[in-house]
């Protein structure tokens, strides 16, 4: 990426309210979206990132970190945000409150961390969308040590563990020996099977 060019607070502000609208299960949005401009910050994840330059060379880091657990406090919280943004009660969506509070919080947390990072990517996969529309630059990474950035991010003691990270900027065109090659997928035959 080319460090030099940043991406303008309103595409940005785009991107992030796309991740923000993204569906999710039950609508409980368990995960929340970390943006790293400090380019010191950004060093030190890069440290323990395996030392990819997007890291530091991106405009914004995302950093998407999931709930460590559901707790009858996080999905009160959604299901009273309904209601309060909404203005009303409804029968039906109380009785899945109900469903859902007997169920979610009695698994065992990592269960439930990795069905919350599920929903971040679902997250991560819009804001990819987003940023391929806004003709940002995006590069998905699962390659970092997650306990080290949720250490830099004091992640831990807000009950985030981070999932993955997405840096956003414009690539530095001569420097990617990649920027003229075909993009290479399989073909839709051997990818796409239809039953009807």
């Amino acid at each position: 990426m080319n460090p030099s060019k940043i991406v303008p607070t309103e595409i940005l502000e785009r991107i992030l309210e796309a991740i923000r609208l993204t569906p999710t299960s039950s609508g409980l949005q368990p995960f929340e979206v970390i943006v790293v401009r400090d380019p010191e910050l950004k060093r030190r994840i890069r440290e323990v990132g395996y030392d990819q330059p997007q890291i530091t060379e991106c405009s914004h880091l995302l950093v998407f970190a999931a709930w460590d657990h559901y707790t009858p406090v996080r999905i009160n919280m959604m299901f009273d945000l309904v209601n309060t943004v909404r203005g009303f009660r409804n029968e039906g969506w109380e009785n899945y409150r109900q469903q859902v509070l007997a169920t979610y919080p009695q698994r065992d947390p990592e269960v439930n961390f990795q069905h919350a990072a599920r929903q971040a990517y679902i997250g991560l996969g819009t804001a990819l969308i987003a940023a391929a529309v806004e003709q940002v630059d995006s590069t998905p990474m699962e390659g970092f040590l997650p306990d080290e950035v949720d250490a830099l991010l004091d992640l831990r003691t807000r009950g985030l563990r981070s999932v993955c990270l997405l840096p956003l900027g414009y690539r530095d065109s001569a420097s990617d020996w990649l920027v003229n090659l075909k993009k290479v997928r399989r073909d839709a035959k051997d990818f796409i099977h239809y039953r009807e």
